[in-house]
């Protein structure tokens, strides 16, 4: 049951990821974390992120800034392995209470932000790939965090859903070897992780006819929801 559960809400997160460039890691990480706890959700969350951005890359592959990706997965790439080198060190419930207060905190931080931001350049890009890489290898959701900057930098839509998950792509590369070198990914969680990008890829196909039809504002209020549903769930877990 638990199984097919996530079956089911990776589907659905693929198709929502698809249309609004990022969200699925927020639905997942709390049902992988319930199933099979926060330690073994994390790295599951990291291959299947893989799959889910190799997706997003092959329907928007012709609109990706390539100047963008580099500036974020740069520094992103060498912050995203200390990051989850430092995730490794910690007790599994550190680890659900850190990703649920992240994911509550970057509600009113993302709105800030999007309100704030003027133009961004180059080295904003930079500089949040630093930092949000290594958030990102301690925490399995970060994507919302991405926003702001890419969005700040004059990307949209294709462009917008493409450059992001190329730059997250290299994060999360990098988490999956950094696993894959500490030995917390046996054969059980590839294959549980294959299974969950599986059901994210065939989303982000699905979702592609839709991407032109969504409003700025349904997606800041799907956004929010995700996040505070997702960071409760979280702490729910850590301290209950």
């Amino acid at each position: 049951m638990g199984l097919l559960l996530i079956l089911a809400i990776g589907l659905f997160a693929g198709v929502v990821s698809g249309i609004i460039g990022t969200g699925s890691s927020i639905m997942l990480v709390p049902v992988l974390a319930y199933v099979y706890g926060p330690k073994e959700a994390v790295p599951i969350m990291a291959i299947a992120a893989v799959m889910a951005n190799v997706s997003r890359i092959l329907a928007w592959w012709r609109e990706v800034d390539l100047r963008a990706f580099a500036a974020y997965a740069v520094p992103g790439v060498p912050a995203a392995a200390l990051g989850a080198r430092t995730m490794l060190a910690l007790p599994p419930h550190v680890v659900d209470a850190a990703m649920g207060m992240f994911l509550l905190a970057m509600i009113p931080v993302r709105r800030w932000m999007a309100s704030n931001l003027v133009r961004l350049r180059l080295i904003h890009l930079a500089v949040a790939g630093a930092v949000i890489g290594f958030l990102t290898g301690i925490v399995a959701a970060t994507g919302p965090a991405d926003v702001p900057f890419f969005l700040g930098y004059g990307l949209t839509k294709g462009a917008f859903i493409g450059t992001e998950a190329a730059a997250s792509l290299a994060v999360y590369a990098t988490k999956v070897v950094t696993f894959g070198g500490s030995g917390v990914l046996p054969i059980e969680v590839i294959i549980r992780a294959l299974v969950v990008g599986a059901s994210l890829m065939i989303g982000a196909f699905i979702a592609k006819p839709f991407v032109l039809r969504l409003a700025p504002e349904t997606f800041r209020y799907v956004m929010d929801g995700l996040l505070l549903l997702s960071g409760v769930s979280l702490l729910w877990g850590a301290f209950v």
